[in-house]
């Protein structure tokens, strides 16, 4: 099933009917499919709606889970699934930035931390930023998902096409032609 023999053990434990095998998994796990919910639900309350929901349809579907994957590449796949599902429920298409505010946050304070910069290079760092988000939200959405990954998540090629369920040449391309966009349009910024 993966690499993780623990979450192996735990599964195969919840398949015997050990339920608080499960609330170990959903400990494990509660706060990165929280993480990835809120990259497609911004509101906070619906957000931790879905993510219930997630858990609920993992517990559901645990008993047919065979450990061709991953237990978590499998409940990453719910996730994204579900968050989808909801926001298109609800008239909605699905977020077009897959970074959420909070991260945006931090890294933003993160970086005013070791900068000393004037105001000059702030506004042009604003700006950077507002073109990059621009040119992502541009993406297709599997070329978004992809670069997510692997940028944000920092995932392997192996484990990005193990998610994205396509041959890793097809993540390569994806990735390459994600990047290829976001610096044609970061192209004009940098060499006026």
């Amino acid at each position: 099933m993966g690499d993780d023999p623990n979450d192996f053990q735990l599964v195969q434990r919840v398949q015997a009917g050990d339920r608080p095998a499960f609330d170990l998994l959903v400990r494990k796990y509660q706060y990165r499919i929280a993480a990835l919910v809120r990259r497609y639900i911004r509101d906070e309350a619906e957000a931790e709606d879905v993510v219930q929901e997630v858990f609920i349809r993992a517990w559901r579907a645990l008993p047919q889970f065979r450990g061709d994957a991953q237990f978590y590449t499998w409940l990453y796949r719910i996730a994204v699934n579900t968050a989808k599902n909801h926001l298109v429920s609800l008239g909605r298409r699905p977020a077009t930035d897959d970074i959420d505010d909070e991260e945006l946050t931090t890294v933003r304070e993160a970086e005013r931390l070791h900068d000393v910069a004037t105001p000059e290079h702030e506004a042009l760092r604003n700006e950077m930023e507002a073109l990059v988000l621009a040119a992502v939200d541009g993406l297709a959405p599997e070329l978004r998902e992809a670069l997510t990954l692997r940028e944000v998540e920092g995932l392997s090629y192996e484990e990005i096409a193990e998610r994205m369920q396509c041959p890793i040449g097809t993540v390569r391309s994806r990735i390459f032609r994600a990047r290829d966009a976001i610096d044609a349009r970061l192209k004009p910024l940098l060499n006026p």
